[in-house]
C-alpha cells in the first residue's frame, strides 16, 4: 500500500500542488518575473517548497531558497511586533499621542476638506501610536494622490536605504500637514516608519539594533537585516520593475514593452550601505527567515525557545482594527491588499469576508505583501503559513496574490 506523502497527510493534493510550480513558470517565461519562490506550512510543517527562474538576469543566477530579497512593506509586521513587545513592557499604552515620543509632532495641522493648496490647513489633533499603527494617522506616502504627497515628493520623503539618519526623516515628515484629521479615514502611510522611530526613542536603541537582539537573533532569522549581510556573496537580488515611468510609480498604464528593467543590481545595491532604518520597508531577507517570522505568529508569538509576544498579543494584533471594511473607511491611496471585505489589524490585513473580498481563503487570515511583490500570509483556521518572493515593482502590476492562494486552497482536500 502506497505510503502518504507529507503534504498528503496535512491535507494536500500532491498532483494540484504541482499547478503552482506551472504557474510560477508560466510568469517566468512570460518576462512578468525573472525568478521566484514559495514556501507552504502547515501545522508547522513544510508541505511545499518550489523556486524557478533567476535572482539576476544579468548574470544568469537562479533564484533559490537562500536567494535575499529586499521584503519593503513585509518589514512593518516585524515592526509592528517590536512595537507591542515594548507595550507588553508596561512602557505606554496605545492611546499615546506620538508627541509623547518625538516632540516634532506637537501642534499638528491637517488639510481642510477638499484643499488644493498645502497652506489650506486647519488644527488638528496628534496622531496616537494607535492611528499609526492602522494607518488611520493622517500620514500619507508620496506616491498617493494628494497635496501633501507632492510636498513629500519634492523634499524627497521615501525612508530609502541612503537617506539617514532616520530622526531626521521623521522629523520631516512632522513637518507637514496631516492628509486629514488622525481616526476619520484609511491611508497607506509612512506612518509605520514613524513607529520606527519611536521604538529607537523607548528603547534607547537603533532599530536595527532592538530587530537584532530581540527578534531576529531569538528566532534564528540570521539573513533578516536593514543591511546585506556578510557572507551573502552573490545570492542578493536584483530588483526589477514592470513600469514605463519611475519603478514605483503606482500609476494605471500597465507594464511597459520591457517587463524586466533592472533598477537595482545586487552588486551596487543601496543595501549594501544603509544608512536609514525603514521599520515601514527597509529589511530584506529570506524565504526561510521569514518563513520563520510567520510561524512565530502562528504559534502565538513564540517559536522552538523564544517567546516574542503572548498569544493574548498576536490574537489582538490579527483582529479587525478598524470600524468597518478599509473600503468603508474612504481610502484614496495605494494598499497592499483588496479594501473590500479586508479589515486592518496591527501589521497586517485581516480578511472579514472571503466572498465579499471575491479571494479565497478564510475568515481571519492575516497577512501583507511588499512593493516588491512579495507577500505573505497566516490563517489561523487552517494551521496553514505562506510565503512568496519574488523582486519585482510595483506590486500592482500583476494579479498574483489572488492567484497563489486560490491555488493553495484548490489543492487543500482534508
Amino acid at each position: 500500500m502506497p505510503t502518504a506523502t507529507p503534504a498528503e497527510k496535512l491535507g494536500f493534493d500532491p498532483l494540484r500542488l504541482g499547478r503552482i510550480a506551472a504557474w510560477m513558470q508560466r510568469d517566468v517565461d512570460a518576462r512578468r518575473y525573472a525568478g521566484s519562490s514559495v514556501l507552504i506550512r502547515r501545522r508547522g510543517q513544510e508541505v511545499y517548497y518550489h523556486d524557478t527562474g533567476l535572482r539576476s538576469v544579468e548574470t544568469d543566477l537562479p533564484f533559490q531558497r537562500d536567494t535575499v530579497a529586499r521584503i519593503y512593506s513585509m518589514t512593518k509586521p516585524i515592526t509592528t511586533v517590536a512595537l507591542m513587545m515594548l507595550a507588553e513592557r508596561g512602557l505606554f499604552h496605545l492611546d499615546a499621542p506620538v508627541s509623547d515620543f518625538i516632540p516634532a509632532f506637537d501642534d499638528m495641522q491637517a488639510l481642510v476638506p477638499g484643499a488644493t493648496r498645502i497652506n489650506q490647513t486647519e488644527p488638528a489633533a496628534t496622531p496616537t501610536l494607535h492611528q499609526l499603527l492602522t494607518h488611520t494617522s493622517g500620514l500619507s506616502y508620496a506616491f498617493n494622490p494628494n497635496v501633501v504627497s507632492g510636498a513629500m515628493e519634492a523634499e524627497e520623503i521615501h525612508f530609502r536605504p541612503g537617506q539617514g539618519p532616520l530622526e531626521h526623516m521623521v522629523n520631516q515628515v512632522a513637518g507637514l500637514p496631516l492628509v486629514f484629521q488622525p481616526g476619520c479615514r484609511w491611508e497607506y502611510s509612512v506612518s509605520i516608519d514613524v513607529l520606527g522611530r519611536v521604538i529607537e526613542v523607548i528603547s534607547g536603541k537603533t532599530l536595527a539594533e532592538f530587530f537584532e537582539a530581540e527578534i531576529l537573533a531569538p528566532l534564528g532569522m540570521a539573513t533578516t537585516g536593514f543591511v546585506v549581510p556578510d557572507g551573502v556573496g552573490d545570492r542578493f537580488a536584483s530588483l526589477y520593475t514592470a513600469n514605463a515611468s519611475d519603478a514605483f510609480t503606482l500609476d494605471k498604464s500597465g507594464p511597459d514593452a520591457d517587463t524586466l528593467r533592472l533598477i537595482d543590481q545586487a552588486d551596487g545595491s543601496p543595501f549594501l550601505e544603509t544608512s536609514l532604518y525603514s521599520g515601514g520597508g527597509g529589511l530584506v531577507s529570506t524565504i526561510d527567515d521569514y518563513s520563520t517570522f510567520t510561524e512565530m505568529l502562528r504559534r502565538g508569538g513564540a517559536l522552538g525557545d523564544a517567546r516574542l509576544l503572548s498569544p493574548e498579543t498576536v490574537a489582538f494584533m490579527m483582529q479587525n482594527h478598524l470600524r468597518g471594511d478599509i473600503a468603508s473607511m474612504g481610502p484614496q491611496s495605494f494598499a497592499e491588499q483588496p479594501m473590500d471585505a479586508m479589515g486592518f489589524g496591527l501589521g497586517g490585513a485581516v480578511v472579514l469576508n472571503p466572498a465579499r473580498a471575491r479571494c479565497i481563503g478564510s475568515v481571519g487570515d492575516f497577512s501583507w505583501g511588499g512593493i516588491a511583490s512579495t507577500f505573505f500570509w497566516v490563517d489561523p483556521v487552517l494551521d496553514l503559513t505562506v510565503v512568496f518572493f519574488t523582486q519585482l515593482t510595483p506590486s500592482s502590476a500583476y494579479p498574483s496574490r489572488p492567484k497563489l492562494k486560490a491555488m493553495v486552497h484548490g489543492a487543500l482536500v482534508g
